[in-house]
């Protein structure tokens, strides 16, 4: 049986309907489709992240449990492995060493990490990208990370030295690795990865024992959980037993660095999928409102013909609802087709920071289907009360003509101030009037596109603002240096001889538990000098704030988790030097937007841990133009087991951001400017086939082209003008909402917004409504007026 379209009257009348309103369809159809398209990349974005994580941890059995020691023997493994909940644990040395890579002036940070001595225990296992595994009869064989091998172009049989307990020692490249434990990549200290200063490098565990007195011991232990574990016990018992052994805290696979950043990064996916498409829905379905209460209106005799020939209601009903029905189809199709286009790239751009072995695309079937049904929701629902009246029109009442529109009494009130207006200004004004519902809804549609601008635009005033903050006023060092151990303050000294070194500032690392009843957290309280010049603290002021004699600073954020203000008294559990249980009192809160932080006097610090004056590493200010001979000197200097470059640090962060910051703001803008653009471009159809004859009529009386322009054009200028208030405050609104939603451990996002992000909003608004404005004019001069003029519509 041959295929044939159904070609009945309606569907003929839907066509042409279709036809008829297609500029301002096609329009719809592209905000629908902003909204679900940036549903579907956060959607199919985040799958494909959490996906990949999930088989990756999984297949490399990365660590669940992670237990650092001072010196304990490897035969405690043993007594570990009976401990309820556990799977599988084992044994490994993590020291940090400066690498030295031929031809690049910079000191490099490393880790070094043990390569197991049985193969058969899979803990975080390695995969071999480049190369082969090291060969156990030379020992000075390496496996380095990929990505540390790709920023300097190292590959299998290359050398690098490294300075290892006070002596330089060559190291060969045996192959390159990607590891579930470093899939983001960061130096310590740092947010965003610097793959030129910092790499990972596996050693055979002989020749690590045997250069940091290691033999028969490690410092590091780490294990999986069996199915039906619970974390906290077992890190609890990890504690008991690795106590004696200088344990500072076990802690689980959520501390561990690399999965913070890939977590907070989810988050911010989940966020952007609930928080931005109902945005562009909430408009699409006032366009839709507008554009068929338009449409109905103007087709009431056709409604009563068709009701009179035996159509009903439902058929009518129906008929206007498969009308809504393709638009919002047509924008899901284009929502699902943008979406994937930009979920593939936003992989793509993942790739780069993220080190998965691979990263597919994934869309799970529930997110087409939802964005279908979402779009046809809000298309029905949007229209439902126009299609009613529709359905329920009586064809007698149908078939007599719509009174015309009573302006009369419109500017009463407003006599002496609207005699002063010009005729033009004066319709304009009386049509707002005699419309209020669809101009506030005009207004506010243009002003939450406004707002989304706003609400994208002011991460980078954030992002600014927080590296200005990081950078100027708390870490004002150029060089932070760690040392292998615990030095003394005359160690101080030492540094300032430096070559370049202008100021230098200790400071001591001492890792705590921090409790404050049921609630605890495992922290590093630096110690600081009273009146520190480069490493600050600040208070929510910007102003620095001097160390008290007693007491701990705490950083907001971690206030906030241990759910203590400023006066209360909390547990410190020294994990170093002599440990005890402490009653310390809260001296203050202060202001950081990067992690959590506790701060303390290095002196009262000293008096609790009776380690008097040991250092734990140094801030330096330096002189630039002797920057090569620093690092010379550094590179000798076999107690600095870590350097971090602030100044390099603030640029690979500046780039970063501009990357992938950049990108989002670009298609936040463009998504705005279409939200504008279909607002706008409706509205001012709508109102010229509602006024048609009238501007018609206005030209035959002799009105210019210009003035009637005016008047339609006119209206929608005002409206527009009157939205960028509104635009602002929803702007600043969602802007608030962001920040509460992308508040982290990592991240605390300031609430900033430039005079420069409102300004940006509103020339966009502006251009797309000059846009569209265009658009409309040449509908303007198309008008044939006599045909106008014979006919009602």
């Amino acid at each position: 049986m041959a295929f044939r379209l159904n070609t009945s009257p309606l569907n003929r009348k839907l066509l042409r309907d279709l036809w008829h309103i297609r500029g301002q369809a096609i329009a719809i159809a592209l905000v629908i489709g902003c909204g679900i398209g940036m549903y579907v990349m956060s959607k199919a974005t985040l799958e494909s992240l959490q996906q990949a994580r999930s088989d990756y941890y999984h297949r490399e059995h990365l660590a669940e449990i992670i237990a650092p020691v001072v010196r304990a023997p490897r035969s405690l493994v043993d007594s570990l492995q009976q401990i309820t909940g556990v799977a599988v644990v084992q044994s490994r040395i993590r020291r940090s060493a400066l690498v030295d890579v031929p031809g690049f002036s910079a000191p490099i940070t490393s880790q070094l990490i043990s390569l197991p001595s049985d193969s058969s225990i899979a803990i975080s296992d390695l995969i071999l990208k480049s190369g082969r595994q090291p060969d156990p009869a030379h020992p000075q064989e390496v496996l380095i990370l990929e990505a540390f091998a790709i920023a300097h172009g190292l590959e299998p049989g290359a050398q690098l030295y490294a300075t290892l307990n006070g002596s330089r020692r060559p190291l060969k490249i045996a192959g390159t690795v990607l590891s579930p434990e470093h899939i983001y990549t960061i130096p310590p200290g740092d947010i965003v990865p610097d793959n030129k200063r910092y790499g990972v490098i596996w050693m055979q565990r002989p020749l690590l024992a045997d250069t940091f007195n290691f033999r028969g011991a490690a410092n590091e232990f780490v294990a999986t959980l069996s199915h039906n574990a619970i974390e906290a016990d077992v890190i609890a018992a990890f504690d008991r037993v690795l106590e004696p052994y200088g344990a500072i805290g076990a802690y689980g696979r959520d501390r561990q660095i690399s999965d913070q950043f890939l977590s907070n990064e989810i988050v911010q996916l989940e966020t952007m999928s609930w928080f931005l498409p109902p945005i562009f829905l909430l408009v699409s379905g006032f366009l839709l409102h507008i554009v068929l209460s338009r449409l109905i209106a103007t087709e009431r005799e056709n409604i009563g013909l068709l009701k009179a020939f035996g159509y009903t209601d439902r058929a009518v009903a129906q008929h206007y609802l498969s009308l809504v029905t393709i638009i919002a189809v047509l924008g899901a199709i284009i929502g699902l087709v943008l979406g994937i286009s930009l979920s593939r790239g936003m992989n793509s751009l993942y790739l780069e920071y993220f080190h998965f072995p691979a990263l597919p695309f994934i869309l799970p079937p529930a997110v087409p289907l939802t964005a279908f049904v979402v779009s046809l929701l809000v298309a029905i629902l949007a229209t439902f009360g126009a299609v009613r009246a529709s359905a329920r029109l009586q064809p007698a009442v149908a078939m007599v003509p719509p009174a015309p529109p009573d302006y009369s009494g419109q500017l009463r009130g407003l006599e002496q101030w609207g005699a002063r207006l010009s005729p033009p200004a004066r319709m304009i004004l009386r049509h707002i009037l005699r419309w209020p519902g669809r101009a506030l809804m005009t207004t506010v549609g243009i002003a939450l596109s406004m707002a989304l601008l706003i609400a994208s635009s002011f991460s980078m005033d954030a992002i600014r603002h927080m590296v200005d903050v990081s950078f100027n006023l708390v870490d004002r060092q150029d060089v932070r240096i760690s040392f292998v151990e615990k030095r003394p303050a005359s160690a101080l000294y030492d540094v300032q001889r430096l070559p370049g070194v202008l100021l230098a500032e200790g400071f001591s690392a001492i890792p705590v538990t921090l409790r404050n009843g049921h609630i605890h957290r495992n922290e590093v309280v630096l110690g600081m000098d009273t009146q520190p010049q480069l490493g600050r603290v600040i208070d929510q002021n910007y102003h620095p704030v001097e160390i008290p004699t007693e007491g701990l600073l705490l950083t907001r954020s971690l206030a906030e988790r241990l759910r203590i203000g400023r006066g209360d008294f909390l547990e410190m559990q020294l994990r170093e030097g002599r440990r005890g249980l402490y009653s310390v009192h809260v001296a203050g809160i202060v202001e950081s937007y990067i992690g959590t932080g506790a701060y303390m006097n290095r002196t009262a610090l000293d008096r609790l841990t009776r380690d008097t004056h040991q250092l734990s590493g140094a801030n330096l200010s330096i002189d630039a133009s002797q920057l090569d001979a620093l690092y010379a000197t550094l590179k000798a200097t076999p107690v600095i087991a870590g350097i971090a470059l602030l100044n390099e640090a603030q640029h690979a962060f500046d780039a970063t951001m501009q990357e992938t910051m950049g990108t989002m703001v670009f298609f936040n803008t463009l998504f705005a400017a279409l939200i504008v653009i279909g607002v706008v471009y409706n509205s001012a159809r709508v109102a010229l086939s509602e006024r048609g004859r009238e501007l018609a009529s206005l030209r035959v009386l002799g009105l210019t082209q210009r003035e009637v322009s005016f008047i339609l054009l006119g209206e929608l200028w005002l409206l527009t003008i009157l939205s960028l208030p509104l635009g602002a405050l929803l702007g600043w609104t969602l802007s608030w909402a962001l920040t509460k939603s992308l508040d982290t451990e990592l991240f605390r996002i300031p609430l900033i917004i430039e005079n420069r992000t409102y300004a940006y909003g509103a020339l966009i608004v502006c251009l797309a409504t000059l846009g569209s404005g265009r658009l409309i004019r040449r509908r303007i001069r198309q008008l044939d007026l006599i045909a106008v003029l014979k006919t009602r519509e």
